[in-house]
């Protein structure tokens, strides 16, 4: 344990005593937030439309079969008759609900009235629903509907498109700074020509790993309060859910970035060729996470390498925990999903290290 506490102390006060390398780890991430935060925009497709209401109620039937005609609306599969849980369990992206007595005899009179509830975690996604629906509604009953719909926009009622941009923001600036320090330290001392000194050195490999990994992680999570709290106080993000829960969403997605940067390190030998290769992987593994564009919207092909992408997992975690409060399910579901890639990537970083310090 001392051995590897002195390669813990000495990647922190290599790594921070570096001005330019502080700046990099505690202001860029501000600095980008609030860029990206204000700058990016989504649109919406592929909205998956649920209906609750009695089989024979034909009015609300038809307008469910004219939105899934639109294109832009899918039938959505649902577990739960509540409405609300079909939103919070991520079921559904927006549910139309009946009247208690049914649809039909208010539109026959000229006094229906439909409700629509949407998920506005996505501020973007939730405006282009209710363009849409709206839209159906009057091309149905062409000018004069007879019929109003009652909208209620759930998780982010001002339509603010930042609690929706910015989780995705804070998971890119986590996990530019994890690859990219991990894989340039080690690169550093080959560059440096130091390497060879610690393959000398009487220590054991799994020391070394663990010295040159295991700060990049505490730094690494060290920077997630920082992040958070820049989004609750600049952009208002609420966090309905556990902070326990997020921090160890983060904890399991950390030693998966960690793991990658370990990876691009055992294949570059310079910190060029490291910083190259950090960013080949960052900017796919950002467009195809759901951070900027829906995961929904892409080719079915670029959508199976989004499920194998740690960033689209943990970018759900965040808006899940922060907007909604957290669902067990998918909290569970994600963050087991995360530990097998994190488990990969370690395992698979740790003996290709292995064989290079052999």
């Amino acid at each position: 344990m001392r051995t590897l506490w002195g390669f813990v102390r000495k990647e922190f006060r290599q790594t921070l005593r570096d001005p330019r390398m502080r700046i990099l780890l505690f202001l860029a991430p501000c600095v980008q937030l609030t860029i990206f935060g204000v700058a990016l925009s989504t649109e919406a497709k592929n909205i998956r439309l649920s209906v609750v209401g009695a089989p024979g109620d034909t009015s609300l039937h038809q307008i469910h079969r004219k939105a899934l005609a639109s294109g832009w609306f899918v039938p959505a599969t649902t577990t739960s008759i509540d409405p609300f849980l079909q939103i919070q369990n991520d079921e559904a992206d927006a549910v139309m609900v009946a009247p208690a007595g049914g649809l039909d005899a208010p539109v026959g009179r000229g006094q229906g009235e439909l409700q629509l509830l949407i998920n506005a975690t996505n501020v973007t996604r939730a405006q282009g629903i209710e363009r849409y629906f709206s839209g159906i509604v009057r091309s149905l009953y062409e000018f004069n509907p007879p019929l109003r719909f009652d909208v209620r926009v759930l998780y982010n009622p001002a339509m603010r498109t930042s609690l929706f941009l910015v989780p995705g923001v804070m998971s890119m600036l986590v996990c530019l700074i994890t690859i990219l320090l991990t894989s340039m330290s080690i690169t550093r001392e080959k560059e440096l020509g130091t390497f060879e000194t610690l393959i000398s050195a009487p220590v054991k490999p799994e020391e070394v790993i663990l010295g040159k990994t295991v700060p990049f992680v505490l730094l690494g999570m060290s920077n997630l309060p920082l992040i958070v709290g820049v989004a609750m106080v600049l952009f208002g993000m609420p966090l309905r859910g556990s902070l326990w829960l997020l921090l160890l969403s983060a904890f399991v997605f950390v030693c998966c970035t960690v793991g990658i940067g370990l990876f691009i390190s055992t294949i570059a030998r310079t910190q060029q060729q490291s910083m190259m290769g950090g960013f080949l992987y960052l900017f796919p593994s950002v467009l195809l996470s759901g951070m900027v564009f829906p995961v929904e919207n892409m080719p079915w092909v670029l959508r199976v390498f989004s499920y194998i992408n740690p960033l689209t997992y943990f970018i759900e975690l965040l808006r899940n925990i922060m907007l909604k409060g957290g669902d067990g399910r998918l909290i569970v579901f994600n963050i087991l999903i995360l530990s097998a890639m994190a488990l990969l990537a370690i395992t698979v970083s740790w003996n290709r290290f292995k064989t290079t310090l052999s």
